[in-house]
């Protein structure tokens, strides 16, 4: 059901939105499931901020969310997250110190080429993502609106709020507080800042219910500090601290009416978007709120709103450790398609 390993799609003198041209590039990605004879059968699911496809394939297999005996599933890594083109792989002159911006706009066009190019596939039956993997599914919907028949958007938006972005800058200023920050660059691997990055974002992603009814026992951790330091500190810790750099700048530009279809238009861009559509905030996010999603998903001609009851914060929408919710997402997938 699973391809033996991950892929490489290569780019030769891809234009960023931005501006800069990058000599090479690509995009490493992994499937799952067998790809219909008439290619009607493909979910494309992009990653989340510092994720890799290690991290967030959990959620395919049989009677799971995404279940590879049905669907023809891809997971392509976003550009910055250290296995697509990032920072830290980057030939020069590009490279940590210097490294472009990528957007989203980027990353779903150059999904794009690599699903025609690969597959022979311009029409996706669904687009799931979570956080900046929904970010990118809506972006999808947008862009190309005659290639997604359905998007499920978990925990994120269509352009990222102010405060979201509020709550980014403290997370980038934890991480360049470190020693090793020389203004452009990192001159060693900053685990001062990666612990500090870690604890600030452990207070955002879990609710403040999650913390009174000390849920992290529930999820097999001893203690808070054994979850801060087990669960967080060491998810920021494994990743190159420039790429989480790059993944920051791309969250906190995320607006899929800044491009030259929309040129701003929120609006006119979620109108845009014809797939059949649910979109999912937790009722509890801190950052991604289901009162943005909700002004968010009224503008969208085919989409219902439909919040996750949890206090799971935004790791609701990515329940590794709740299967109480891992069910809420599985039934909104299928009600995608029962449509």
């Amino acid at each position: 059901m699973t391809s033996a390993d991950p892929r490489i799609f290569e780019f030769e003198n891809l234009t960023l939105q931005r501006g800069l041209t990058l000599p090479r590039a690509q995009i490493t990605y992994k499937t799952y499931g067998k790809l219909a004879a008439d290619k009607s059968n493909v979910i494309l699911y992009p990653t989340s901020y510092g994720a890799q496809h290690t991290d967030t394939e959990w959620l395919i297999g049989p009677g799971r969310v995404l279940d590879p005996r049905d669907w023809f599933i891809v997971i392509p890594n976003m550009f910055g997250n250290g296995l697509s083109t990032s920072p830290s792989n980057m030939d020069p002159p590009f490279g940590p110190g210097r490294f472009p911006t990528f957007t989203h706009w980027d990353n779903v066009r150059a999904q794009a080429t690599m699903l025609e190019a690969v597959f022979g596939v311009t029409r996706l039956a669904m687009v799931y993502g979570w956080s900046m993997g929904a970010q990118q599914a809506l972006h999808w919907g947008a862009i190309f609106p005659d290639r997604v028949a359905r998007i499920c958007a978990v925990c994120g938006s269509a352009r990222t709020s102010i405060h979201n972005k509020v709550f980014l800058q403290g997370v980038r200023a934890a991480l360049t507080g470190d020693s090793a920050w020389r203004g452009d660059h990192f001159d060693a691997h900053p685990v001062r800042g990666l612990r500090a990055m870690g604890r600030v974002y452990a207070g955002w992603a879990m609710s403040q219910a999650f913390y009174r009814e000390r849920l992290y026992e529930r999820a097999g951790f001893a203690s808070l500090e054994d979850f801060l330091v087990r669960s967080w500190e060491a998810n920021f810790l494994r990743r190159d601290a420039h790429d989480l750099l790059a993944g920051l700048e791309t969250w906190m530009g995320s607006d899929l009416s800044d491009n030259e279809i929309y040129k701003g238009d929120l609006a006119a861009a979620l109108g845009a978007i014809t797939a059949r559509a649910i979109v999912m905030p937790s009722r509890t996010d801190l950052y991604f709120t289901p009162e943005d999603s909700e002004i968010e998903t009224a503008m969208m001609p085919n989409a219902e709103f439909r919040p996750i009851e949890s206090i799971w914060g935004h790791r609701a929408g990515n329940p590794v450790f709740n299967p109480d919710d891992e069910t809420t997402l599985r039934k909104a997938v299928s009600d995608l398609f029962d449509r």
